[in-house]
């Protein structure tokens, strides 16, 4: 079996993130709030790995002391003593390298599983010699017989994250599917319950009806002082003949850890607002309540320009496979003012932008909610992954009426999309330099159009539960019958729950097509600081990305399954199609053999075409998108989407084809180094910094935790073991 997917390359890409100018600059006190948040999104990061997979806590601890005892240089020299290879001391590197920025053993990016590129008995020799083992040896082999063995294996459930048989998924219990996961979405409706923060286990006896426990992540486990809509939540119901139990307490002593980071931090805000929202953050982490989370995310929105920007919670759904339960994340990071500037223009000009896409007026928001929208340079970002751009609360009420905030990590982006010609896959020898050179700016406009008026833009048709529509039913005509619109959302219905499984990625493509739309307006390109032949070339190059991105989408496509791993390749995969069904010569896609002798592939497009037939192409299929996300026709949208997701072997593409080129030659994603903050006494706040290497990420996590790290491994482990019962996965080592 070809398990090349399923490794980490030991070239892997390894690159720092720099905010050291932006930290010094900070005074004290800013320093000192930017510390204990930070310390309260790298306790939260944690709860990733109890979201990632049964192993991965173990995992995760057995690797941290192994480098706690002996560091990379030491356990280097045990590893030659024991006969492992350069490359397989590299590959070990590497995989621990993986789990850490991963928070498991899934990318983040795709979702498939990765497993340590070297023998699994030099793995477990290199184990039993190690100064970890000879301080602890009955932890030690305690850890590797609760994850050596899932460590290593690949049986087809579990190559990647997914509901039923489709992959594994610890948002649910092992029994659960689909269908359960539809259901509770049903029963959470109807209780004006969020699935957010929760995981849903299944109860099955054979006697027996079954029975689901829907548990909310809190550091509080009983009823302590809690608000009434609270206490009508955490009971016993039965729903449509299903009995369901709603109980607090997951990940608490994490969740506990949280809150007393944001409660040091609150001693040194800067206005009321930052307060408020610390305030509903540590009330919404200590009870479970999401109306809390909101409440501090509508405070965090009215801070405007922050000079330390932050935000944390169960917030991004894209790894729940049903598409509603959100990953925790926190994130802390300070202003870039130069880049800043020019997204505060791209602000000031929105209102006129809106009027150009190709919706009507009734399908925009009633009025633009002016955002934030700044550049920052991340001191902190802990999750399964870093994104280049976030648009956020993710809330539809929020977004709809109160507003929201964009944010560009400056730092991520730099890092993130600096290119090397020699590894720049299915572009013309014509193309690379020009795409060398304007790929990071053209990026840039991408992501503030995308971030802005792409998540920011378009309207939601509600019906409120009294009623009550926020649209007059009599004016609204659908562009695309031309007669009134027959649905919309009702009640507590909100996009996550009623598109479900396609919603993120729908969502993605919609924004990227905005992105795309509008970057062919020359005053956005002005704003940015492109003119002339200058800004046909950032064009130019943006559109040829996203064909080139929809290329590479295809390496997180499953064959098996005929599943899409990863919601952003999958939307610009969908937009490839569109362009290639726009016929004309707008682009090809051409099957060819490289300069080894391997299969190749040579993306063309013909930028004389991209207004008179990329243009019309993108905004047709826009309106529609916008239309059935307006309107909550999620059989039109499914159906829509999902052809143009499709992926099969028919001329004239040959996908199929293509995608095993696209593996043949895909190049491993980057990880990042972050940096540690310090408190010594009472001087200011320090930065730790580390080598851009596999070493020096393990290392920035082994001194991530210096004064409770032992009792945090053992919190992971507790944690673990307590839902073990749910996944036989972690039996698998006594089956042989």
């Amino acid at each position: 079996m070809d398990n090349s997917q399923y490794i980490l390359p030991n070239d892997t890409g390894i690159s720092c993130l720099d905010c050291r100018e932006a930290f010094q600059l900070l005074s004290k006190s800013e320093r000192l709030y930017a510390h204990y948040l930070s310390r309260a999104s790298w306790y939260g990061g944690l709860i990733v790995l109890l979201q990632t997979s049964p192993e991965s806590p173990a995992i995760y601890v057995l690797l941290i002391r192994l480098f706690q005892a002996q560091g990379p240089k030491e356990l280097k020299k045990l590893a030659t003593s024991l006969g492992l290879t350069e490359d397989e001391q590299q590959a070990l590197l590497i995989y621990a390298a993986g789990v850490f920025a991963n928070m498991g053993n899934y990318k983040s990016f795709g979702d498939t599983k990765f497993i340590p590129n070297l023998p699994k008995e030099k793995l477990k020799t290199l184990v039993w010699h190690s100064k970890a083992f000879q301080q602890h040896p009955e932890v030690m082999e305690s850890l590797w017989k609760n994850c050596g063995e899932l460590m290593y294996s690949l049986l087809p459930r579990q190559k990647q994250l997914g509901v039923g048989e489709k992959g594994i998924s610890t948002y649910f219990s092992e029994n659960c599917t689909v269908e359960d996961a539809e259901f509770t979405q049903k029963f959470l409706d109807s209780k004006n319950i969020s699935a957010y923060n929760t995981r849903l286990f299944k109860t099955e006896a054979s006697d027996e009806p079954c029975c689901f426990e829907v548990r909310l992540a809190s550091a509080d486990k009983i009823d302590s002082d809690m608000d009434a809509d609270m206490l009508e939540k955490l009971k016993c119901f039965e729903f449509n003949g299903t009995h369901f139990e709603v109980t607090r307490g997951d990940y608490a002593p994490l969740m506990r850890k949280v809150v007393e980071n944001l409660e040091k931090a609150r001693a040194y805000t800067t206005n009321d607002h930052e307060d408020q929202m610390l305030k509903f953050y540590i009330k919404s982490f200590c009870s479970g309540s999401i109306e809390a989370h909101k409440e501090g995310s509508r405070y965090w929105i009215r801070d405007k320009g922050p000079i330390v920007e932050s935000y944390i919670g169960f917030i991004e759904s894209y790894r729940d496979p049903y598409g509603s339960r959100g990953e925790f994340e926190g994130f802390v990071a300070i202003v870039n003012k130069a880049m800043s500037a020019k997204f505060a223009q791209l602000v000031t000009s929105a209102e006129e932008l809106l009027k150009e896409l190709p919706w009507p007026r009734a399908f925009e928001k009633d009025a633009f909610l002016k955002p934030d929208f700044t550049s920052l340079d991340v001191l902190t970002f802990a999750g399964s992954g870093i994104p280049v751009g976030i648009n956020i609360p993710n809330y539809d009420d929020i977004r709809q009426m109160e507003g929201f905030k964009n944010v560009s990590l400056g730092n991520v982006l730099t890092v993130a999309h600096s290119t090397e010609k020699e590894k720049l896959t299915f572009l013309l020898e014509e193309d690379k330099d020009l795409y060398i050179k304007w790929k990071s700016p053209a990026f840039e406009v991408q992501v503030g159009l995308h971030e802005l008026l792409g998540h920011g833009s378009g309207k939601l048709f509600l019906q409120d539960e009294k009623g009550i529509l926020n649209f007059d039913k009599s004016k609204v005509i659908n562009p695309e019958t031309g007669e009134q619109i027959q649905s919309w959302y009702k009640g507590s219905e909100t996009w996550d729950s009623k598109f479900s499984t396609i919603a993120s990625t729908y969502e993605e493509c919609r924004a990227e097509c905005v992105g795309l739309y509008l970057c062919l307006n020359k005053e956005v390109l002005r704003i940015f600081g492109h003119d002339g032949a200058e800004a046909e070339d950032v064009i130019y190059v943006n559109w040829l990305n996203m064909v080139r991105a929809g290329v590479l989408g295809l390496e997180f496509y499953t064959m098996e399954t005929k599943q899409w791993r990863q919601a952003h390749m999958q939307a610009r995969f969908v937009i490839l199609r569109v362009l290639l069904e726009a016929g004309e010569g707008l682009v090809s896609v051409q099957h060819t053999v490289g300069k080894d002798g391997k299969p190749d592939v040579l993306i063309t497009l013909d930028r004389s075409k991209i207004l008179s037939v990329g243009k019309p192409a993108v905004e047709s299929f826009l309106r529609r998108l916008q239309v059935f996300k307006s309107t909550a026709d999620v059989e039109g949208g499914r159906a829509m989407y999902e052809y143009y997701s499709a992926v099969t072997d028919d001329e004239p593409y040959q996908f199929l084809a293509l995608r095993e080129t696209v593996l043949l030659r895909k190049e491993a994603r980057k990880m990042f180094v972050q940096a540690n903050t310090c408190v010594t006494g009472n001087d200011p706040p320090q930065l730790l910094e580390y080598e851009s290497s596999a070493a020096g990420l393990i290392q920035s996590f082994v001194d991530r935790f210096p004064e409770d790290a032992e009792e945090i491994e053992q919190h992971l482990l507790e944690l673990q073991q307590s839902t073990a019962h749910f996944w036989s996965f972690t039996a698998l080592h006594s089956q042989g």
